[in-house]
Order: C-alpha cells, then structure tokens, then sequence
C-alpha cells in the first residue's frame, strides 16, 4: 500500500506528483536537480533536508556550494540522523530529503539499529500532508565491495530503496540526467 496521507489533509498536487516519490540513481546522474524541480513545482516555501556531514574540507565546499545554488524560497534542515522527526515537523510543507545513502552512512558509523530507523522513516512518511521527495544513490550495480563495511552499506542501502519503493506512490531511476519511471501508482 503506497503511503499516503489522509485526502483532507493533503495539498494540491501537480499532475503526476504522488505523496511520496523516490528518486534513485548514481553519482552525478542528476537526481538531486530532479528532485529540486519535482517540489518547486509546488508552491513556497519547501523544505530542503540535507542529510551529509562534512568530515572533510572537500565535503564542506560540497554543501556550500549546495546552499548557495539552490533557489528562493527553500528552508535548509540539515539532519543526519533524525530524518522521521524533520519529516513530521514540517508534515505540512513539501519536503526533499537528499540524501538517503548519507542519511543510512550516518546511521551505520553511529552504529544505529537500521530496520527501527527504516521503520520510523515510513512511519513519518504516512504522517505527512505535504508531498516529500526522497533521494539515493543506487550503489548496487557495481562489484562486490572489497570490505565488510562496504558490503554492508551496499546490501543495507538495496534493502532500503526496496522497502521504500513498495510503500511509495512513484519511482524514479535517474540516468544521464533523464527520468525512467520505475513505478508509478494511479492517483487515488
């Protein structure tokens, strides 16, 4: 069952534009512009979760350089660990989480329970009244990783994408910059 809010409560929707979208691709696909164009079709103000730390001076200048570029009109949360609880504070704005794969490094170098962090993600999905984007990298379709953390975040991340996409109304795969639609449930 896709997850979804109670009809009252939920905004206008641009045509095509369900509850909850996932956008998956790789490196440099042009996810994140996707995403940005998906809720600025909505009406501002948005909210921008961004989900990346920076441990080094090279990730710093990734998220300035992120601030800076991203239109009027965007609230920028940065959360690494606690997206469920962003998610349900600002039930009613439009909301874009980038990135899940940063969001799910977080919660394996804090050593945090993923299914419960999965789980309360859902959960605040279904709670929200405003559409939500979400954002990952697909990182499973290289080779095995050479060591057991890396495996791991690989296999957690697949397992991730999987449970959200059974819950969400539309996926996406980003490649080159263009759409492939994965999933797409009929409006309710």
């Amino acid at each position: 069952m896709p997850v979804t809010a109670p009809q009252s409560d939920i905004i206008q929707l641009p045509a095509g534009l369900p509850a909850t979208t996932l956008i998956l691709g790789g490196a440099r696909s042009g996810k994140s512009r996707h995403a940005e164009a998906l809720i600025t079709a909505l009406p501002a103000p948005w909210i921008y979760l961004a989900t990346g730390r920076a441990f080094d001076t090279e990730m710093q200048e990734r998220i300035a350089h992120h601030r800076v570029s991203r239109a009027e009109g965007w609230q920028t949360v940065e959360e690494p660990l606690a997206v469920a609880d962003v998610l349900r504070a600002h039930a009613t704005r439009p909301v874009l989480l980038d990135c899940l794969t940063l969001w799910l490094t977080n919660l394996l170098l804090e050593e945090r329970h993923i299914p419960d962090a999965t789980q309360a993600l859902l959960a605040a999905l279904a709670e929200r009244r405003a559409p939500t984007v979400l954002v990952g990298n697909e990182v499973g379709l290289g080779i095995v990783p050479e060591h057991k953390l890396a495996r791991q975040f690989r296999d957690e991340a697949g397992l991730l994408h999987q449970r959200l996409a059974a819950q969400v109304g539309k996926v996406l795969f980003i490649a080159a910059g263009l759409p492939l639609v994965l999933k797409e449930s009929p409006p309710a």
